[in-house]
């Protein structure tokens, strides 16, 4: 085969390993071909030895009994399949990720602007929270939270109130239990309308605002809205709730809900770690606006806190979110070090299973498309909320 070659005298013809469009195909087809001939042959390995051993394999064991029990936020008993085990154990992920990504969120802007005062006291307290947090490994944090924090609290019977059947213990959080009555869908239905008219009332009040420059308080407005929208809903459909309050026995608490101490801590843990990468991210989100935005912000009669809420923040987005995301990603990854202090996550539950069956490879295939899937996820999420915070030149 040989092709023209234009940058020679006269179209002189050459071989087509010259050609870099042709040798640059070539390369990547035999690479992608050797990467596919590799991953059948290790799974062709893997099922020879599988069956020389008189290993099962395949993903028909999610369908027999567990015989095992575990705390988890759905109901869960011994005889539920073990599919539906793994569930429970990716719901508890789920949960323990996503409030922990909200309290690293809060408590990293909180912590990263703190660094950036002008008072010494508070300035320094967030500089050594930042530096001890980020230079211990994360299981310790969990350690420290669980057998240092939580284990040192007193017992049920002299739990810390906090009152409205609130109380903490070594046992865990004890909170009261919501019984839902009859009718309570109405109340949800009131809710979702109370959201949908403060969102009118958000577009209401920027329109008025790009048209007489007057500023409106959407926030505690809006607020407003959906609480006495809700409440309305309430009342009318008979006040279909109540609570199951937690009470004192003779050695523990009954009745309510209980959040165990290995929840508790394995979520501060997250949080108050990850936090401390935050607050770094977001006091060089902060530095990296110019400090003219500042002082415009200011000479138009801005307060300190709306300067930095509706000026440098907004602007400091664009060099935030990026690097927030692999924070993000971190600390849905680091959930699974829950398996130290017995928390059912799904690495956890995950591990019983695999004990059990003997279905090594079927459960850490699980385990990777899961945490692969909620990292592309949480990905996709940030990567559209980075779209739409961008700043868009005109």
């Amino acid at each position: 085969m040989a092709v023209a070659d234009t940058s020679q005298p006269g179209g002189r013809a050459t071989s087509w390993f010259y050609n870099p469009q042709v040798r640059s195909f070539a390369i990547q087809a035999a690479i992608l071909i050797g990467f596919v001939a590799f991953i059948g042959w290790v799974a062709r390995n893997t099922v020879t030895n599988l069956a020389a051993l008189h290993i099962a394999s395949g993903f028909d064991f999610l369908k027999a009994r567990a015989g095992f029990n575990v705390e988890t936020f759905l109901p869960f008993t011994p005889d539920e399949s073990y599919g539906f085990a793994l569930w429970a154990g990716f719901v508890d992920t789920i949960v323990v990720s996503a409030l922990g990504i909200v309290i690293a969120t809060v408590v990293g802007l909180l912590v990263g602007v703190a660094r950036l005062s002008s008072n010494w006291l508070i300035r320094t307290l967030a500089s050594i929270y930042v530096e001890t947090f980020r230079n211990i490994p994360p299981l310790l944090v969990i350690f420290f939270w669980y057998f240092a924090v939580i284990a040192t609290l007193p017992n049920p019977r002299d739990a810390i109130q906090f009152g409205l059947g609130v109380s903490l213990s070594n046992r865990g959080f004890f909170l009261p239990k919501p019984v839902f009555g009859q009718g309570f869908g109405w109340t949800i239905a009131a809710l979702l309308v109370g959201f949908g008219a403060a969102y009118v009332l958000k577009r209401w009040a920027a329109r008025r605002q790009m048209r007489t420059g007057q500023a409106f308080p959407t926030f505690w407005a809006g607020l407003a809205v959906v609480v006495v929208v809700t409440l309305v809903g309430f009342f009318v459909s008979g006040a279909p709730l109540t609570f199951d309050v937690p009470a004192k026995t003779r050695f523990n608490l009954s009745g309510g809900m209980t959040v165990s101490p290995e929840f508790v801590s394995l979520l501060l843990a997250l949080g108050i770690y990850t936090a401390s990468f935050i607050a770094e991210i977001v006091r060089a989100g902060v530095l990296a606006v110019s400090h003219g935005q500042t002082e415009a912000a200011q000479s138009l009669g801005l307060r300190s806190g709306q300067t930095l809420r509706l000026v440098v923040l907004p602007q400091a987005l664009r060099v935030i979110i990026p690097p927030l995301t692999s924070e993000y990603l971190n600390l849905v990854k680091n959930s699974s070090l829950a398996v130290a202090i017995g928390f059912a996550d799904l690495v956890a539950v995950g591990g019983s299973v695999l004990n059990q069956t003997g279905q090594a490879i079927e459960v850490v295939a699980i385990w990777m498309v899961v945490y692969l899937g909620l990292s592309l996820i949480t990905s996709f999420l940030m990567n559209i909320f980075n779209r739409r915070t961008a700043l868009v030149e005109r």
